[in-house]
């Protein structure tokens, strides 16, 4: 959580946020209504970090502390999928492994899994849970089949140092568990689902495996909610606009990243929050903020 002195120090840094280099021939390609709507939460005491970049070009479209490291909740379990799908590939593949919950596993919040009957199941349904609804209770048997370190040390092959699944899911967090779930930066992030787009990380088969599930995304809450997609089915392209996503909550954290394309261009983003979570309108200045991202990102690429 931010507090109130924290606060008034981000204010006072975001204060001074200078207008970003737009690259832009078009008053509907600049940015600035996304831009300007994270400023005035910077202002505010809201903790921002941004990014957007052109899919096929690279050229970076927006930014806004893209290098800063921010608490991201559940996209690092983005990190746990590419793991995943690189076990169901090649000559041992774990495809028709079929994984148990235990009581150890158990945790609230997000998924479905915890109000279903069955007690067993694939893995590769597990990994479908996730990425459809971050299922906290999928991740952790996931976890506890392929281990954090195997996750760590895949995070570190491809290249990502300040971006990083921590921990497993918890209910609650001791002062011996680590404070966060995820981190990341909006950088490395949208480096790494331009790079899934392209089939880049590992290999085309596991970054297609990746984007199918995260393609099952019901969460358009946040910078997705601007494109005006049906979040239970929006695998195929509707009005010519195809999305994948990962978003992250958590108390005073909202964070989303994904691949969006249009018929005009595609885009790889990335927006993470982090703010003081005391009352609903500040909950709600923040994702209508995101939301304003998302109204930009569309106009470029549609």
């Amino acid at each position: 959580m931010v507090t109130s002195s924290q606060g008034s120090e981000r204010r006072a840094r975001h204060a001074s946020i200078r207008r970003g280099k737009y690259v832009a021939d078009e008053p509907a390609e600049n940015f600035s209504r996304g831009f300007n709507a994270l400023g005035e939460l910077a202002i505010a005491g809201v903790q921002v970090s941004a990014r957007a970049t052109d899919l096929a070009t690279g050229r970076v479209l927006f930014s806004v502390d893209d290098h800063v490291v921010m608490p991201t909740a559940s996209i690092g379990k983005v990190l746990l999928l590419v793991e995943v799908a690189s076990r169901l590939t090649g000559p041992s593949s774990e495809s028709f492994t079929v994984l148990d919950r235990a009581p150890r596993d158990a945790v609230g919040d997000s998924g479905i899994w915890q109000h279903l009957q069955s007690p067993s199941l694939p893995i590769a349904d597990l990994a479908a849970l996730i990425g459809a609804s971050s299922d906290n209770l999928a991740t952790n048997v996931l976890l506890r089949h392929v281990g954090l370190e195997a996750v760590r040390a895949r995070t570190e092959t491809l290249g990502l140092t300040r971006t990083a699944l921590l921990d497993l899911v918890r209910d609650h967090r001791g002062p011996d568990d680590a404070p966060q779930l995820s981190i990341g930066s909006a950088k490395e992030l949208t480096w790494l689902f331009a790079s899934l787009a392209r089939g880049e990380i590992v290999s085309p088969e596991v970054s297609q495996r990746v984007v199918g599930w995260l393609s099952l995304n019901t969460d358009l809450s946040m910078v997705a909610s601007a494109f005006g997609l049906d979040p239970l089915a929006h695998r195929m392209p509707d009005h010519n606009v195809l999305l994948m996503n990962k978003t992250g909550t958590d108390g005073g954290v909202r964070s989303e990243v994904g691949v969006l394309r249009g018929p005009r261009a595609g885009v790889a983003y990335a927006v993470s929050t982090y703010f003081a979570d005391t009352g609903l309108s500040s909950r709600l200045a923040v994702l209508d903020g995101m939301r304003q991202v998302g109204a930009d990102l569309l106009e470029y690429v549609h």
